[in-house]
């Protein structure tokens, strides 16, 4: 067991503050380099196509390294773990910022991303550990918080720092930063006073990357290449396979990397579904929005990076205020409320055109967003309270990794379907905005926000299911 004694729990805020930093800065290493890609294209001399690269590294490392953290976590302790993951990280990004090809730069970039795993691996489960039930809520409300500021701030900082210095401050920043949390948590997270004696499932972990990363590849490449190409599908069939065996093999190992048993629980898996569902829409909205206002509305770059940064503000006041409310009333209200205001928001979304004023636009995206930051954080609550102690860091690992798969579902699923129903349209195969059609982006558009927002009323048709099994449970008790 790692330390809980007064001193941890008086240090609890200064803890949390620890964690959401790195939090923070690894959400945020995911969305910023997008703007800087045409930037670093150039710089590089390689091709768009190549250069997207750099974003795809990241994402598919992170997810496929991430539940390895996790039961490292349990096994050798979760505050070890983030602190190897800070060392990692900020070594991963002064070598993307010394990176002179797009070799070194996507090599530096996947050991960013495998320090990042090991933050975000363990930073729930350290907050559920060092907070009470009573806080717990409010604690990963705020970590939930900057999870969301990461990845939406990401673009507007993104386009300031390249507009003032040049792309390779975009990782440099992180330097400095890491160092501080490094030496912020060696003085303050709870340190490990014993270790399990456990081995790593080395065989698990070895299926679960190569299903990952040929997942995340196949839907990668298959918006460049096209998904019927024979490699695309190849890929999806290994990636199908090993997952299965993966699945089969966990559950005959005495100690897996994936305890199975977690998922038998209901009230855990529901949460889960819950959790990607939710980044399923969020993640398609986030891809489409910015094409909208500067193809659509022809809106400036610098504005629409204003405009996107109304979603987390919101977020930054809410999620809290969720968090605690959940503490206070429970949490299956409010993640039930935050669906429907999301899928509202999603819908109203959808029904914008070429000639819609931005305050309606504005509006819509406020009740999404408020809908979003009041189901997060009592979701994330809900999944770390039905676990045991020691599997809080395979538990807070799924969690994240929930998070990444379902952001990444989102960008693939919102994409093909936006140019699919472009294509129907217009007529013939198109893979971008079509100058002069803005009537044909609508048409996609509207068909991607209305899919995202019947995926998130089935999160609340589940979620209605879970509030009326917890009222059951009480009245039975």
């Amino acid at each position: 067991m790692e330390q809980t004694n007064n001193a941890v729990y008086k240090r609890r805020w200064t803890i949390l503050f620890t964690t959401v930093l790195l939090t923070f800065m690894s959400t945020l290493d995911s969305s910023i380099v997008n703007v800087a890609l045409p930037v670093m294209a150039k710089k590089l001399s390689v091709s768009m196509a190549s250069i997207g690269w750099v974003v795809s590294s990241y994402l598919i490392i992170i997810v496929g390294t991430i539940l390895i953290f996790g039961r490292l976590g349990d096994i050798k302790g979760k505050t070890k773990m983030f602190k190897i993951g800070i060392v990692i990280f900020t070594a991963g990004s002064l070598l993307c910022g010394l990176a002179n090809s797009l070799v070194m730069l996507v090599i530096a970039r996947v050991i960013q991303a495998i320090g990042a795993a090991g933050t975000m691996a363990t930073n729930q489960g350290i907050i559920t550990h060092v907070f009470p039930a009573s806080e717990r809520g409010r604690a990963l409300g705020l970590n939930g918080t900057f999870v969301a500021l990461g990845s939406m701030a990401g673009p507007p900082l993104g386009g300031f720092i390249v507009s003032a210095f040049s792309w390779e401050y975009i990782f440099l920043i992180n330097v400095p930063i890491g160092i501080i949390a490094f030496i912020m948590a060696m003085n303050t997270l709870p340190k490990a006073s014993e270790v399990v004696d456990e081995p790593l499932d080395i065989k698990g972990a070895l299926l679960f990357a190569i299903s990952i990363i040929s997942l995340f590849g196949a839907l990668v490449q298959g918006q460049e290449i096209g998904y019927d190409n024979k490699f695309i599908i190849g890929g999806f069939i290994i990636a199908l396979v090993s997952f299965i065996i993966f699945i089969y093999a966990e559950r005959r190992i005495s100690v897996p990397l994936l305890h199975m048993e977690l998922f038998s629980n209901k009230l855990f898996s529901l949460s889960v579904f819950c959790a990607f569902i939710s980044f399923v829409a969020i993640g398609s909205s986030n891809i489409i929005l910015p094409f909208y206002l500067q193809d659509v509305m022809k809106l400036t770059p610098s504005f629409t990076g204003i405009l996107m940064m109304v979603s987390p503000i919101i977020l930054a006041v809410v999620a809290p205020m969720s968090g605690y409310l959940s503490d206070k009333i429970g949490s299956e209200v409010l993640t039930f409320i935050g669906l429907i205001l999301t899928s509202i928001g999603l819908f109203l979304i959808g029904t914008l055109n070429q000639y819609s004023a931005v305050a309606l636009l504005i509006m819509f995206i406020a009740i999404m967003t408020l809908g979003n930051g009041m189901f997060q954080s009592p979701n994330n609550s809900l999944v770390m309270s039905t676990v045991p102690k020691h599997k809080l860091g395979i538990a807070g690992s799924i969690n994240a990794l929930v998070r990444n798969l379902g952001m990444v579902f989102g960008v693939s699923l919102s994409t093909t379907l936006l140019y699919n129903r472009m294509s129907a349209k217009i007529g013939y195969h198109v893979t971008s905005y079509v100058n002069g059609r803005d009537d044909v982006f609508i048409y996609g558009m509207r068909w991607v926000y209305y899919s995202a927002a019947t995926i998130c009323v089935l999160g609340a048709i589940l979620t209605a299911y879970r509030l009326y099994g917890a009222k059951k449970r009480k009245a039975n008790e």
